[in-house]
Protein backbone atom coordinates (compact mmCIF):
# COMPACT_ATOMS: atom_id res chain seq x y z
CA UNK A 1 0.00 0.00 0.00
CA UNK A 2 2.64 2.46 -1.11
CA UNK A 3 1.86 3.04 -4.75
CA UNK A 4 0.87 6.07 -6.81
CA UNK A 5 -2.84 5.66 -5.95
CA UNK A 6 -2.09 5.99 -2.24
CA UNK A 7 0.17 9.00 -2.81
CA UNK A 8 -2.51 10.74 -4.87
CA UNK A 9 -5.07 10.01 -2.14
CA UNK A 10 -2.72 11.17 0.63
CA UNK A 11 -1.82 14.44 -1.10
CA UNK A 12 -5.47 15.05 -2.02
CA UNK A 13 -6.49 14.46 1.59
CA UNK A 14 -3.96 17.03 2.81
CA UNK A 15 -5.07 19.61 0.23
CA UNK A 16 -8.74 19.06 1.10
CA UNK A 17 -8.02 19.45 4.82
CA UNK A 18 -6.08 22.65 4.11
CA UNK A 19 -8.95 24.09 2.04
CA UNK A 20 -11.33 23.54 4.91
CA UNK A 21 -8.93 24.67 7.65
CA UNK A 22 -7.93 27.87 5.83
CA UNK A 23 -11.55 29.07 6.04
CA UNK A 24 -11.37 30.88 2.70
CA UNK A 25 -15.13 31.07 2.45
CA UNK A 26 -18.08 28.87 1.83
CA UNK A 27 -17.22 27.99 -1.78
CA UNK A 28 -13.63 26.97 -1.00
CA UNK A 29 -14.83 24.88 1.94
CA UNK A 30 -17.40 23.21 -0.32
CA UNK A 31 -14.70 22.36 -2.84
CA UNK A 32 -12.62 20.98 0.00
CA UNK A 33 -15.48 18.58 0.72
CA UNK A 34 -15.68 17.68 -2.99
CA UNK A 35 -11.98 16.85 -2.94
CA UNK A 36 -12.47 14.82 0.25
CA UNK A 37 -15.17 12.81 -1.58
CA UNK A 38 -12.84 12.12 -4.49
CA UNK A 39 -9.97 11.01 -2.29
CA UNK A 40 -12.34 8.86 -0.20
CA UNK A 41 -13.24 7.02 -3.39
CA UNK A 42 -9.53 6.67 -4.14
CA UNK A 43 -8.88 5.30 -0.64
CA UNK A 44 -11.77 2.87 -1.00
CA UNK A 45 -10.36 1.57 -4.29
CA UNK A 46 -6.88 1.31 -2.80
CA UNK A 47 -8.13 -0.46 0.30
CA UNK A 48 -10.22 -2.95 -1.63
CA UNK A 49 -7.47 -3.81 -4.11
CA UNK A 50 -4.77 -4.20 -1.44
CA UNK A 51 -6.84 -6.06 1.13
CA UNK A 52 -6.94 -3.12 3.55
CA UNK A 53 -10.65 -3.45 4.27
CA UNK A 54 -10.57 -1.20 7.39
CA UNK A 55 -9.23 1.68 5.27
CA UNK A 56 -11.95 1.05 2.67
CA UNK A 57 -14.69 0.84 5.31
CA UNK A 58 -13.53 3.99 7.08
CA UNK A 59 -13.47 5.91 3.82
CA UNK A 60 -16.91 4.64 2.84
CA UNK A 61 -18.25 6.32 5.99
CA UNK A 62 -16.12 9.42 5.38
CA UNK A 63 -17.49 9.58 1.84
CA UNK A 64 -21.02 9.85 3.24
CA UNK A 65 -19.95 12.50 5.76
CA UNK A 66 -18.12 14.52 3.11
CA UNK A 67 -21.03 14.21 0.67
CA UNK A 68 -23.16 15.81 3.40
CA UNK A 69 -20.56 18.62 3.54
CA UNK A 70 -20.87 19.11 -0.22
CA UNK A 71 -24.64 19.36 0.16
CA UNK A 72 -24.37 21.80 3.07
CA UNK A 73 -21.77 24.09 1.48
CA UNK A 74 -22.48 23.93 -2.26
CA UNK A 75 -25.86 22.43 -3.10
CA UNK A 76 -28.48 23.20 -0.44
CA UNK A 77 -30.79 25.93 -1.82
CA UNK A 78 -31.75 27.07 1.69
CA UNK A 79 -28.14 27.34 2.85
CA UNK A 80 -27.21 29.25 -0.31
CA UNK A 81 -29.92 31.84 0.40
CA UNK A 82 -28.86 32.18 4.02
CA UNK A 83 -25.19 32.58 3.11
CA UNK A 84 -25.92 35.07 0.33
CA UNK A 85 -27.57 37.26 2.95
CA UNK A 86 -24.92 36.68 5.60
CA UNK A 87 -21.80 37.26 3.47
CA UNK A 88 -22.06 41.08 3.25
CA UNK A 89 -22.69 41.32 7.00
CA UNK A 90 -19.84 38.93 7.77
CA UNK A 91 -17.44 40.93 5.58
CA UNK A 92 -18.40 44.16 7.37
CA UNK A 93 -17.91 42.56 10.78
CA UNK A 94 -14.57 41.11 9.71
CA UNK A 95 -13.36 44.57 8.66
CA UNK A 96 -14.54 45.99 12.01
CA UNK A 97 -12.67 43.31 13.95
CA UNK A 98 -9.51 43.88 11.90
CA UNK A 99 -9.75 47.63 12.61
CA UNK A 100 -10.16 46.91 16.33
CA UNK A 101 -7.11 44.63 16.26
CA UNK A 102 -5.00 47.41 14.73
CA UNK A 103 -6.13 50.00 17.27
Amino acid sequence: MNGPLEWIAAIGTMVAAALIALDLGRRATGWGFVLFCLVSITWIASGMTSGAVPIAAMNAILLLINAWGVWQYLLSPKNKKVMDRLEPVAERIEREVEAEEKA
